[in-house]
């Protein structure tokens, strides 16, 4: 019998009961780790590819063949489904959604995910019926290929509005999406609504609400299928630089001893690649 391939993977976690942690790996040693932490789906993160670049993220700063090169790298070595960031389709139009969905797709990534994001800071995000019809278009390419995660980004570009994000949540559901996404959600009561309004249909959420972290039992009680760490983890390895170049510039090399073994990082980019041509 055939082992299930990634997409086939992915889909069962999303079917299976309880909720499940996917963390945001950034590049081969990232995704390595979190691997052998024992995580069960690994995402991208637009974030880290951006800021490791040297650009803001999203605008348009990067680019589809980028993106996907990441996530693929995360893919290949962790042997783990992955979920690609690949924030607004990379076009505005129904049919640059389409070709992100087919190149993930020829990539090996088991899963995506579409924004209605516009990349134009002046008016961020799509209009209601353009936002649907590119995710229509996006899910009847992914259909049983690749799953797809629909997001309504109103509360992250300055459009606080429950009741907006949950009708294009529930409009992107009808058109065929996997998988529905509001990052920013404001607080525990706003993530319950917006779990009711799309089920049965799974929730990802990023991290919890902007009200404060919370348990993770308390994002399983309120229905929460899936949750990422978006930039979060990058950030963190960014703020042990920083508290490391600060001891550094005070003198104090000790204080930045004890790091991972670059010995143990290269045992596992071995190990993968070893494992990757078996």
């Amino acid at each position: 019998m055939p082992e299930p391939s990634p997409y086939e993977v992915f889909r069962a976690l999303h079917e299976a009961p309880g909720i499940f942690v996917m963390p945001n790996a950034w590049d081969g040693a990232s995704a390595l780790i979190l691997a052998r932490a024992g995580f069960p789906a690994l995402a991208s993160t637009s974030l880290a590819i951006a800021f490791a670049a040297g650009v803001e993220d999203c605008a348009a700063a990067l680019g589809r063949d980028e993106s996907i090169a990441n996530a693929a790298l995360i893919a290949r070595l962790s042997r783990l489904p992955v979920n690609g960031d690949l924030e607004d389709g990379f076009g505005r139009r129904a049919e640059d959604c389409v070709a992100t969905v087919e190149a993930a797709i020829a990539a090996g990534l088991a899963g995506l995910g579409i924004e209605d994001t516009t990349a134009d800071p002046t008016d961020p995000i799509h209009p209601f019926d353009t936002a649907v019809a590119r995710i229509r278009a996006a899910a009847t390419a992914a259909r049983g290929r690749i799953l797809l995660t629909a997001r309504a980004d109103n509360f992250l570009k300055g459009r606080p509005d429950l009741d907006d994000t949950i009708r294009r949540l529930v409009a992107f559901a009808e058109a065929g999406a996997d998988v529905l996404y509001a990052p920013g959600l404001p607080d525990m009561d706003a993530i319950t609504a917006v779990v009711r309004a799309v089920a049965p249909k799974p929730v990802t959420i990023v991290v919890g609400p902007r009200s404060g972290a919370v348990p993770l039992a308390t994002l399983a009680a309120a229905g929460v299928k899936r949750v990422s760490l978006g930039g979060m983890l990058y950030r963190h390895a960014m703020g042990a630089l920083a508290q490391a170049a600060h001891h550094l510039k005070a003198g104090d090399i000790p204080a930045i001893t004890g790091a991972l073994p670059s010995a143990e990082i290269a045992g596992m980019i071995s190990a993968a690649r070893a494992g990757n041509t078996q």
